[in-house]
């Protein structure tokens, strides 16, 4: 029986984003059209239940493009890739689908412009996250990965006068704000991107969580584990208050021992985690006392990014 006293405020917006949504959909339709197996490099997006589904589909997923066979079909995910992986499917000829986030692609744009300018680039982000690879090797020879406001002390540059900033997408904006407040201090003519590199879903989701934090007792985040932006919700959660936060895959990893003296319990889900999930997880905090369901918006959402060209093309093909 669900108690009126103990209730769950359900974060919003939360769940899939717009670059998440578009590479989900470019993989779904790459089976449709050319059938299986299509191969897609890395993890499409970071959850365990999305790339699942899609095996079971037909999609084959692997480290490398080494892995795929030659003049077949590869995916790119959505965290984007370095140039050179882009020469070695050419060499292999495989048919390339690219489903690198569009807000990605703006930050690999950056990354270009300011070396062609002999910039010095800090990139503040965390070393090995897809993402990081794929923009480092738009400029390996000006790119300096800053890991956090501690990283700003070690990071040494050519000219202190021409230096500018990049972030990975998906950080906490806070912390990020409070690395290049740390670089800034250091290079006093740091230059920024000319528009935030952090995705407007990471800041709009940790907005959110932000606003249920303070009036939760503990926060669930429904996300796998090399989520970046899932793990960033957590972190954020506990900042803005919450007593708890824990990071779930699904409604088997809530564990009814968090709930023992709460009254009001969190919801949110990273960019990647399908709504399903968060409802499966509802449906357990249903079971356990907690079917009192507030929905607290912070901010309107409507992105939505096109299918990638190779997918649009064939389309206009088609209708003609």
């Amino acid at each position: 029986m669900s108690d009126q006293s103990r209730r769950v405020l359900l974060a919003k917006p939360r769940g899939y984003c717009a670059g998440v949504d578009r590479a989900v959909q470019t993989v779904e339709q790459t089976l449709e059209r050319y059938g299986p197996p299509v191969y897609v490099r890395k993890q499409i997006v970071h959850n365990v239940h999305v790339v699942r589904t899609l095996e079971e589909r037909g999609a084959i997923f692997v480290e490398e493009t080494e892995e795929v066979p030659e003049g077949a079909i590869v995916v790119f995910s959505a965290h984007g890739v370095a140039p050179d992986v882009r020469q070695q499917a050419a060499s292999r000829s495989l048919r390339t689908i690219d489903a690198t986030c569009p807000l990605v692609t703006k930050v690999h744009n950056e990354a270009r412009r300011f070396a062609a300018q002999d910039y010095d680039i800090l990139l503040i982000g965390h070393e090995g996250h897809e993402e990081v690879v794929g923009t480092t090797g738009e400029a390996p020879t000006h790119i300096h990965l800053v890991d956090g406001p501690e990283g700003s002390e070690t990071v040494q540059v050519r000219d202190p006068a021409k230096v500018a900033w990049l972030s990975q997408t998906t950080l906490s904006v806070d912390e990020t704000a409070q690395t290049v407040a740390a670089l800034r201090k250091k290079f006093p003519q740091l230059i920024d991107p000319p528009s935030d590199d952090i995705c407007y879903a990471t800041q709009n989701r940790q907005a959110a969580v932000k606003q249920i934090a303070a009036d939760s007792d503990l926060v669930i985040v429904v996300g796998s584990r090399n989520s970046s932006n899932s793990v960033r919700l957590v972190e954020v959660a506990k900042d803005a208050g919450a007593a708890a936060a824990y990071l779930v895959d699904d409604a088997t990893g809530v564990e009814p021992t968090w709930l023992s003296g709460a009254s009001t319990v969190g919801v949110t889900s990273g960019a990647s985690v399908p709504e399903d999930l968060v409802a499966g997880v509802l449906g357990r905090l249903a079971e356990l006392g907690f079917g009192t369901v507030e929905e607290v918006e912070a901010v309107p959402e409507r992105m939505t990014f096109g299918l990638p060209r190779e997918l649009r093309q064939r389309a206009v093909g088609q209708s003609g």
